[in-house]
């Protein structure tokens, strides 16, 4: 879940994102029965994140791959406005993320990285109040295999103290591009992130994209640790302005929130393979976004 910080690129970026009010529904495990909403409650979301990849050492073989070190920070804050709920639910959560990476080539075909990092998530904004149960530390390793110049797949493992406790889990790194008047993008490396566009010049591109983002809090819930998830679905056309060479861009995006799980999990190891009563949700709903990215 910490394996974020994998461009080779200094990269800095900053995004807004507004997810528009709808009802807030359950779906019963019973594959038959129909979803309902849950009393009149409702919701909408403002998120705001940052990131930043900073290479600190970088080492250029005569092939023209490179060895790099790096650090990269990264900060998400979610404001979710409920309305008409009953029971407890989550309206802020701040996760901030701190890691160090590795990126070096094994042979022509094959690339390794690494990185260790550590994270909180917590249901409110106040630093002073971070406590060790709010925190993940994350150890992980991927084996990379360049299949050709556009696509590159890879796997390898990660520990981290999701369930309070050190456990492996799989990881997984996806990235596939081509290049040319027209783009086509699939990655799986931050989120979800599939997009298909056309450069109409030097300074704009347009695409249609389906992103996959969210956040997550860990608190205490009727004397048990829980996890709160704030997942989206995103889809729609994401106009991009380049301000020349300079590798700044202004990325927007326009279209409908698909999908928006917001329920509460077990901490625990069983909740990741029993079917849960939680599948909780907000109905599609108005999606807008706006960022700036800057590479260097």
């Amino acid at each position: 879940m910490l394996l974020l910080f994998v461009d080779a690129k200094a990269q800095i970026s900053f995004k807004t994102e507004y997810l528009g009010s709808s009802a807030y529904m359950h779906s019963p495990k019973d594959m038959d029965a129909r979803s309902s909403k849950v009393g009149d409650c409702s919701g909408s979301a403002v998120v705001y994140q940052g990131m930043a990849n900073l290479p600190l050492s970088m080492k250029q073989h005569e092939d023209g791959k490179m060895t790099i070190w790096g650090v990269g920070l990264g900060g998400a804050y979610a404001s979710l406005n409920n309305k008409n709920f009953t029971d407890d639910m989550v309206s802020d959560i701040m996760n901030l993320q701190l890691g160090i990476f590795h990126m070096r080539p094994l042979n022509e075909k094959w690339s390794l990285m690494a990185n260790v990092a550590v994270a909180s998530f917590t249901p409110f904004t106040d630093v002073s109040k971070i406590r060790g149960t709010h925190v993940l530390g994350s150890v992980g390793a991927l084996f990379i295999r360049h299949l050709n110049p556009n696509l590159d797949i890879g796997g390898g493992l990660a520990i981290n103290s999701t369930f309070g406790y050190p456990m492996v889990f799989p990881a997984l790194y996806l990235n596939w591009n081509y290049e040319g008047k027209f783009k086509a993008n699939v990655s799986l490396v931050e989120g979800l992130d599939i997009s298909a566009g056309y450069d109409i010049n030097d300074y704009f591109k347009l695409a249609l994209a389906v992103e996959m983002n969210g956040q997550m809090a860990l608190l205490e819930k009727d004397g048990k640790d829980v996890i709160f998830s704030h997942q989206y679905l995103v889809t729609g056309l994401r106009p991009e302005i380049r301000l020349g060479k300079s590798g700044l861009s202004v990325p927007f995006m326009v279209g409908i929130n698909a999908y928006r799980p917001a329920f509460y999990d077990n901490r625990t190891l069983k909740s990741m393979f029993v079917i849960s009563d939680n599948d909780y949700y907000f109905r599609v709903s108005p999606y807008a976004s706006a960022g700036i990215r800057y590479g260097f």
